[in-house]
């Protein structure tokens, strides 16, 4: 037999803060820094690979075009969805600012 068991003090808050109401912050709330941090570097890394992927093309040394191509849209590609997530972070903080207390 299941019972469910409610406490009263708990009851009108969200499911996940009832799930880990009372338990210790873990670790873990640094997860969106690095999360928005790895999601950086992997931008930078990549427009730096196509960066010398098209000064290798320039040079003349034996590059596909093709790899040259796809890497540069890689590249413009992540980087257009970066700068997506910090406009709508910038479009939260802007709503966030305008509400009335």
């Amino acid at each position: 037999m299941i019972i469910n068991e409610m406490d009263a003090s708990k009851m009108y808050l969200p499911k996940v803060q009832q799930k880990f109401a009372g338990q210790e912050v873990s670790a873990d709330d640094t997860k969106f820094v690095d999360t928005v941090k790895s999601l950086m570097s992997d931008v930078n890394n990549q427009q730096k690979d196509s960066a010398a992927s098209i000064e290798k093309l320039i040079k003349g040394e034996p590059v596909d075009l093709h790899d040259v191509m796809i890497t540069a849209e890689k590249a413009k590609t992540s980087f257009q969805l970066l700068m997506e997530l910090r406009n709508k972070g910038l479009d939260l903080y802007r709503e966030v600012l305008r509400i009335q207390v």
